[in-house]
């Protein structure tokens, strides 16, 4: 009897043990106002309009030491048009020349550092775990988990450290002045693999970032819209003499449709790009400039189409994935959406467009505990980017208390 009477009592203490603890999960479950969830919307992050140009180098091939061929003048125009009030302690203009002094100095390609500094920072933006008065634009030292890295006294110290830290990988002949970058003696002494051995700049893929496995690319596909022609009246004139003088060559087509694109003449953009292809079938940045106008054309299904075959040539291009994604999006086709974002972050893990554009699709699809949880994530990744920010603020104001 006396047996019988401690087993009721275990299965007693037992069963009042799991109510609790499932009384205390589902307290900590998530639960949503669904009268409040009806009267908002997730804000989409758009797509990534910049064209891109044709690189006169293979890819592989352009290096980390050489001359600059985009001007100054360029560079300078290219970053306030990414941002106009960046984060910096000096003027752009004295940025750039900056940039172009100390390279010069070391012969590293000053244009192509600016474009690595300028995926770093977010164009200046910051964001991640380095702050804008550590004149630090090349995460030196910043290995994440909330290490903000190395500080400089001034931008200029800053970019000369970050030139050296170039130096250090392409070339084993020393910095012409002093050596302000802390790591470069580290690199000569501790990783002999890779000492004046990375001559490319699809060489630092998984080296300068981990995993990195587009990092190269994507600093240099930044460089080639840099380069790309403005809307004046003189590029448009120079534009039509080339193809007066040869109307077989699928370059000329391309140049002025790239100029019409940037005047906001996405009609004439269009048929170039087109002509361009005609002429070239495999004339890949024609067909995603192509992709771009059919989008601001309005026509999405078409869009899709040319990213598609863009990206059976170059199956690796994030901004080409989240593009893709975002017109698939817009069709309310949510899961092939998702499958682009989620194929772009394998490719730019900080990518949090991406990851924000993933919830929009949750949300859409009334997954409302995933949209919550991945736009947290993103806010984590980068604490400045304000369509993430407004997002979450949105749908945690939509949950019940």
């Amino acid at each position: 009897m006396k047996k019988i009477f401690i087993l009721c009592l275990a299965f007693i203490f037992t069963f009042t043990a799991f109510g609790c603890a499932f009384a205390a999960k589902d307290k900590n479950k998530i639960k949503f106002n669904n009268k409040k969830l009806k009267k908002i919307e997730l804000v989409q992050s758009p797509s990534l309009y910049s064209t891109i140009n044709d690189a006169n180098e293979e890819v592989e091939d352009i290096t980390i030491l050489g001359e600059p061929i985009a001007t100054q003048g360029q560079m300078i125009n290219f970053i306030k048009s990414r941002n106009q009030n960046p984060k910096i302690n000096c003027t752009v203009e004295e940025l750039v020349a900056y940039y172009y002094e100390e390279a010069g100095r070391e012969d590293i390609r000053p244009d192509i550092a600016i474009c690595q500094a300028i995926k770093e920072t977010g164009t200046w933006n910051y964001g991640g775990d380095v702050l804008p008065e550590q004149n630090n634009y090349c995460g030196l030292g910043a290995t994440g988990n909330k290490e903000p890295g190395l500080s400089f006294a001034t931008p200029q110290i800053g970019i000369r450290a970050h030139i050296q830290h170039l130096k250090a990988y392409a070339t084993k002949n020393p910095p012409t002045l002093e050596i302000v970058d802390p790591r470069y003696e580290l690199i000569e002494k501790f990783r002999p693999q890779i000492f004046g051995k990375i001559q490319t700049w699809t060489g630092l893929n998984g080296v300068w970032a981990v995993p990195g496995n587009q990092y190269g690319q994507e600093i240099l596909r930044l460089w080639a819209q840099a380069q790309l022609p403005d809307a004046s009246e003189e590029s448009l004139e120079a534009a039509n003499k080339k193809l007066e003088n040869d109307s077989r060559d699928a370059q000329n087509y391309f140049y002025r449709g790239l100029i019409y694109y940037e005047r906001e003449d996405f009609k004439n953009a269009e048929e170039d790009f087109e002509k361009a292809l005609e002429i070239n079938p495999n004339f890949t940045e024609a067909r995603y400039n192509l992709a771009l106008t059919q989008e601001k054309n309005g026509n999405f299904k078409d869009a899709i189409k040319s990213y598609d075959k863009f990206l059976k040539i170059e199956t690796n291009n994030t901004y080409a994935l989240f593009n893709r994604g975002n017109l698939k999006l817009n069709l309310k086709k949510y899961s092939d959406a998702i499958k682009d974002f989620e194929d772009a972050l394998k490719l730019e893990d900080r990518f949090v467009d991406a990851q924000n554009n993933i919830a929009v699709a949750y949300f859409r699809e009334k997954k409302y505990v995933e949209a919550l949880n991945t736009i947290r994530t993103a806010s984590e990744v980068n604490t400045t980017n304000k369509i993430v920010n407004e997002n979450k603020k949105t749908l945690e104001s939509c949950l019940k208390k």
